[in-house]
């Protein structure tokens, strides 16, 4: 007789292990299927392991910049390609450990294996497939295995891996995805990037620490194209002093691989194809949902370019089937497939004040150097939808912190409905604007206006300041500039 869940969530990335936490605090019998390592791409291939690297990066940038800190390093700094990447792998493996621990903890059962949904309310699990970029860890004690299982909700959370482009397959040796970036057995002199989005311009941001020769080509006419254009215009400003080449609306048509190197043919703006030789190239030209092999045609899920179709709840047009995360379409952001799990289960439990997702109030971060973080509204969406705002602006080097750390490259913008105050975006740039950025999204969670922001205390010193300062730059009441 098939094991019965109340809830079975199928992938154990961000929002899948989230989602089976807070359904089995919500009282569900829960359980979660995994073919491959708890925690998804992000904790293992993804998020976690490429900010270890970009630490390394940090510190190495720092140390080389000694000087300006009053501070001599005898002797020339090297970098150990093997032990950058051997710590980034131990990131990895201590949390995937706690993802063990958190089902252990709340008794949600690990099914090891690939699913498969046979039909609404019940999943067949068979062997799991080995990739070869994705080793196959030992399944963690106390799991499930091949079977039939039966489920009331069984909500997918299958993620999304690179997006291939005909002809620029990666084969693991001169082309190159996220997985191969993430463990180079050593630096390579010269890198192509192909995409400009956060993935991209994170590795061109490392390598070219790191000592590559960086070259980034982009389709569209700014980099980090999602991003605020006075955002784009400055990061790429500041990476292009550390070194890094751009080339932007240009596509690479054509990747030839040679000893030890590859050509791309990429053809810019004006036509003409222009040919640039690199020892590597990296291929981030987005990612694409794992629909694939589900049952979800059988089943009757509605699917479209790529991604599985799905209400602000994560609710599929099939009854008791729903999906979550990046399967379910952009933005495709760890933190977004969290909470909306979260949102999912919740309202299956008929729990109290769910709310809809609303994208709108997902932040945005990219870790380069300097880094860039966003949530809401850009300045050239905000008049396209006809609003009438107000923007401020601040800058780094009026601020007494980013002076002290030596930090002083950046700035942070604001965009504010001029009728009722609200908050209707934010961009930033500089030093630690990942972590600053949350200060907004909870201003905006809250509906804040521009007067409670202005009447705010802000601790000083700090590199906050700057956000309080550029709400009174839009009213034209700047107090440190």
């Amino acid at each position: 007789m098939a094991e019965t869940y109340d809830v079975i969530i199928i992938g154990s990335g961000p929002g899948g292990y989230v989602t089976a936490v807070r359904s089995a605090q919500l009282g569900f019998k829960t359980a979660i299927v995994e073919r491959e390592h708890l925690g998804g791409i992000c904790l293992n291939w993804g998020c976690i392991p490429t900010k270890a690297l970009l630490r390394s990066a940090e510190i190495l940038h720092y140390v080389e910049n000694a000087k300006d800190y009053g501070l001599k390093v005898d002797g020339k700094v090297s970098v150990d390609a093997a032990a950058v990447v051997d710590r980034s792998r131990k990131v990895s493996t201590r949390l995937n450990g706690g993802v063990s621990f958190l089902m252990k903890k709340n008794k949600v059962d690990i099914i090891w294996g690939e699913a498969k949904i046979a039909k609404a309310g019940e999943v067949v699990v068979s062997k799991p497939v080995k990739k070869p970029m994705e080793p196959q860890p030992a399944a963690p004690k106390n799991t499930l295995g091949e079977g039939t299982y039966k489920a009331k909700h069984i909500i997918l959370a299958t993620g999304a891996r690179p997006r291939v482009l005909p002809g620029i397959e990666p084969d693991g040796k001169l082309i190159w995805t996220y997985f191969e970036a993430m463990v180079p057995k050593e630096i390579p002199k010269s890198l192509i990037v192909m995409g400009s989005g956060a993935i991209g311009i994170e590795f061109a941001s490392f390598y070219r620490t790191m000592g590559a020769e960086v070259t980034v080509i982009e389709l569209l006419p700014q980099i980090l194209p999602v991003e605020d254009a006075e955002i784009s215009k400055f990061a790429r400003r500041q990476l292009e002093k550390q070194g890094i080449k751009f080339h932007v609306e240009a596509k690479v048509t054509k990747v030839e691989k040679g000893s030890g190197k590859v050509t791309a043919h990429v053809e810019m703006k004006d036509g003409k194809v222009e040919k640039i030789a690199a020892e590597r190239l990296i291929s981030a030209v987005g990612v694409q949902g794992n629909v694939e092999n589900l049952g979800l045609e059988s089943a009757g899920v509605k699917v479209e370019r790529g991604m599985v179709v799905v209400d602000g709840y994560g609710r599929t047009n099939v009854p008791g089937i729903y999906a979550i995360g990046d399967v379910a379409g952009p933005p495709m952001l760890a933190h977004k497939a969290e909470h909306e799990g979260v949102v999912c289960v919740e309202k299956i439990a008929g729990a109290p004040g769910v709310h809809a997702l609303d994208k709108n109030r997902i932040p945005g971060c990219t870790y380069c150097q300097p880094q860039v973080a966003s949530v809401g509204l850009t300045e050239e969406k905000a008049k396209k939808e006809g609003r009438d705002i107000r923007v401020g602006r601040f800058q780094f080097g009026a601020n007494g912190k980013a002076i002290a750390l030596g930090e002083d490259q950046g700035f942070v913008k604001t965009i504010l409905d001029k009728k009722t105050g609200e908050l209707l975006g934010a961009h930033m740039i500089g030093a630690e604007v990942t972590e600053l950025i949350q200060g907004f999204v909870v201003a905006m969670n809250l509906e804040t206006t521009e007067e409670e922001l202005m009447h705010t205390i802000f601790p000083h010193p700090t590199l906050s300041e700057m956000m309080k300062e550029s709400v009174l730059d839009a009213y034209g009441r700047t107090l440190n500039a």
